[in-house]
């Protein structure tokens, strides 16, 4: 069984595998979440290749530096995998980066660790997770598929991510500082900075905080993750703007001072360039 959207690919078949890794995971900084059944799965990742065992899964977190590369499937192979876009998974983050104060820490750890034995209680969850996107992809007339199939990402990315609070050391600054290249050092500090002022919108801002020029601040985030610094500060912005429009009742100029713009007229018009609504247009759409 192999069923997909543009954002969303889920499959259970060895061919829905190959057809995966060949036209996304090859060529794309998607996400991808393979658990191993029955059989074997190896695969070349980081610089070596990997063998992904009968209970234990694969995780691969969008990186442009390392890219999926050979693979080989045993005869016996049973698996389960879900593959999401970069798009969706960021839209995932930036929710988290509201809630979870370690979730770069985690990715971090997911990278340097892609394979874990997870227990019969996750495994439990993940099968009802894939049970249900698989339900929902086969549904054409659902009227809301898009966002229910969202909702259930969102879902398994925080028990993932809940489940890594069994199992991740994380690094204090020094330690991490000690253990990674500058660059690498440099990105998860901004990162950091966008979770706890997700209203600054000056890349000049952030690159003074971090002691660097806004030219080299942008190269770093290109050369990690294939936005710009200015990308990722409007990405933060509007998904803080849609948390607020969306989940709660604060009229539009109360957001707009909570988000440091001059007026709700020029937060009006930044919604509508980001979203391609207006605020009110975007919270009726919601509510509908």
């Amino acid at each position: 069984m192999t069923l997909f959207t543009d954002n969303l690919f889920l499959t259970d078949d060895p061919d829905g595998f190959r057809v995966c890794r060949e036209t996304r995971t090859s060529n794309t900084a998607t996400m991808s979440v393979i658990y191993c059944e029955a059989g074997y799965l190896e695969v070349y990742f980081h610089g070596k290749m990997l063998r992904i065992n009968a209970g234990e899964m694969f995780v691969r977190v969008p990186d442009f530096n390392f890219k999926l590369g050979p693979y080989e499937l045993s005869p016996d192979l049973k698996f389960k995998q879900v593959t999401i876009s970069t798009s969706v998974f960021e839209t995932i983050m930036h929710d988290h980066m509201r809630v979870e104060p370690h979730w770069w820490a985690k990715l971090e750890y997911i990278k340097k660790n892609p394979i874990f034995a997870i227990n019969a209680i996750s495994v439990d969850f993940l099968n009802t997770y894939f049970h249900l996107l698989q339900l929902q992809l086969q549904d054409n007339q659902t009227s809301y598929r898009k966002q229910i199939l969202m909702l259930i990402a969102r879902g398994a990315a925080m028990e993932m991510l809940n489940y890594l609070d069994k199992l991740a050391v994380i690094e204090d600054n020094d330690d991490y500082r000690n253990s990674v290249n500058q660059s690498d050092y440099t990105f998860r500090e901004f990162t950091k900075l966008l979770q706890q002022y997700p209203h600054k919108r000056e890349v000049q801002w952030y690159a003074q905080q971090l002691g660097i020029t806004p030219k080299y601040l942008s190269e770093i985030c290109k050369e990690r993750s294939g936005k710009a610094a200015g990308e990722w500060i409007a990405d933060v912005t509007v998904s803080e703007i849609k948390h607020y429009l969306h989940n709660t009742t604060k009229p539009i100029h109360e957001i707009a001072r909570l988000m440091e713009f001059p007026n709700a007229s020029f937060f009006c018009q930044y919604t509508k360039k980001h979203t391609g609504l207006t605020p009110n247009h975007f919270r009726k759409q919601k509510s509908e």
